[in-house]
Formats: C-alpha cells, structure tokens, sequence
C-alpha cells in the first residue's frame, strides 16, 4: 500500500515536473536580462577619473602639510632623544611638552583630513551612482529589459550592459 501511494506520488512528481518545465522554458527565454559592473563604473567613468583628479588636486595641499608636520614631530622627537640625557630636567619636561602637544595637533589634523576627504569620496560617489542608476533605468526602459542586476558572482559577457552604461554615462552632462 505505501508502495503503490510512493509510486503514484513519484509519477505525479515527474508529470508535473515534464509539464512545468517547457513552461519555465518559455518563461525565461522572455525574460530580458542585464548586468552592470559597478566597480567598473566607479572606477572607469569619466566622472568618476575627473572627481579623482580634482580631489587629489584639492587635498593635496593638505596632504603636503600633513606630511611636513609628521615630519617635523619625528625630527623633534629624535632630537629630544637624543638630548635627553644632558638636558637639565626642567628643560626635558618642557620639550617631552611641547612634542606631545605638537603630535597631538598632528593627530586632530590627520583625522580631520581623513574625515573631510571620506566625506568628499562618499559625496562624489553618491552622485556617480545616482547619475549611473538614472542611466541604467533609461536604458532598461529603452530596451525593454525585464531586470538589471548590479552584483552577481558571475554574468555572462551577453548580458554585460557596463560598456554602454559607461558610453551614456560619459556623454551626459
């Protein structure tokens, strides 16, 4: 009896199954499907070199300072170390001062560079991403796609539509 109830259930199951999958077929090659490579689109877009560009332009000023007073706080503390046995205490204690004040204001300056240029990287990524996703969706309509999908572990080179993004994207103002 169990055999007879397993056997029906296992022909209902290769039935339903030789019925349904023709169908699921059909339903997929329907389907429009597109992939973008968002790394490539961040890292390749015209926007996104010139934003590069102007922010190395823009922090680089910064950057330099930052690299002097690092500098300067090294030499200072080499030169305390190496005075620091014929210096009077007095002395020592006042410069061991002034470098850990110095290196504390090297250490605001430093995060507050990191914050600002954090900060300019997000902004201009938002607006890369918001330009490349507008693009995308007037691409999908255009062409009647059914799903672009912007991360997957593989996607075909058929359905990579990243080039045309980056030709839209580059040539939008």
């Amino acid at each position: 009896m169990v055999l007879n109830s397993l056997k029906k259930m296992l022909i209902g199951g290769v039935l339903s199954v030789a019925i349904v999958l023709p169908m699921l077929s059909h339903a997929q090659a329907a389907n429009k499907i597109g992939f973008v490579n968002t790394e490539r689109i961040l890292r390749d877009s015209k926007f996104a070199v010139e934003s590069q560009k102007k922010l190395e332009r823009d922090f680089s000023k910064r950057q330099k300072e930052l690299e002097d007073l690092a500098t300067k706080v090294k030499t200072e503390a080499t030169k305390l170390d190496k005075d620091a046995i014929t210096l009077p205490e007095a002395e020592k204690v006042r410069r061991q001062r002034d470098l850990a004040e110095m290196d504390r204001d090297f250490q605001r300056k430093r995060r507050e560079f990191e914050e600002d240029l954090a900060q300019r990287k997000n902004q201009v990524v938002g607006e890369l991403v918001e330009r490349a996703n507008r693009i995308i969706r007037q691409i999908a309509e255009k062409e009647n796609y059914d799903i672009i999908f912007q991360e997957a572990v593989y996607a075909n080179k058929r359905i990579d539509i990243t080039d045309q993004v980056l030709t839209s994207l580059d040539s939008a103002k």
